[in-house]
């Protein structure tokens, strides 16, 4: 049979009495059982998480923030892009306009006997070809006329230039075209000149 070493009740308690003795003097706050620090521990943990949980939502939320716009400013871009293919034309178009009405009014004051005439056909025919030549070009750019004898006057499209007394027309109608207007898609790139009717005096 083997001696079981038994513990001594009087040497833990000499040895309780050590300790006492070496922590007389120690103030109260120095002193812990160590479950205050567990309990602290485990407090000031949770308090991290929960600012760290704070931190991440925030975070989560500059980056949704600096998605959209980013998303808007790429929109924006494809937009300005695609403007700027569609109405790159655009100054050169409104130039050469003035070019389509020479040829207009260079057609329009040519005499029906002239038409007529052998020696003047082929240039009166040429000068016609080369209008619906300039005519399909525009069109293949997206610039169409705007419409606007007998029409009421559209200030967004239209330019009064002078009323016409009219008992036939009803007043704010167009009566007379002096200049042709233009689009180029869906803007504008000429108002039309008109006259426009109104009641006689």
């Amino acid at each position: 049979m083997t001696d079981e070493k038994k513990p001594d009740p009087k040497g833990a308690e000499d040895q309780d009495n050590a300790v006492e003795e070496e922590l007389k003097g120690v103030p109260e706050e120095f002193l812990d059982d160590g479950e205050a620090d567990d309990a602290e521990d485990v407090g000031g943990v949770e308090e991290a998480l929960e600012a760290l949980r704070g931190d991440l939502d925030a975070a989560k939320q500059e980056v949704l923030y600096a998605r959209a716009e980013t998303q808007n400013v790429r929109r924006r871009m494809e937009k300005d892009v695609a403007d700027a293919r569609a109405y790159a034309a655009t100054g050169f178009a409104r130039d050469i306009l003035s070019v389509s009405d020479n040829l207009s009014r260079a057609i329009d004051s040519v005499p029906q006997e002239l038409r007529e005439d052998e020696k003047f056909k082929g240039l009166v025919a040429g000068i016609e070809a080369t209008q619906r030549e300039l005519d399909k070009v525009f069109g293949q750019h997206g610039i169409t006329r705007i419409p606007a004898m007998g029409l009421p006057l559209d200030p967004n499209q239209h330019q009064a230039m002078m009323e016409v007394p009219s008992d036939k027309d009803e007043p704010g109608t167009i009566v007379q075209e002096m200049q042709s207007g233009f689009m180029i898609k869906d803007r504008l790139l000429r108002p039309a000149m008109v006259g426009v009717a109104k009641k006689p005096d």
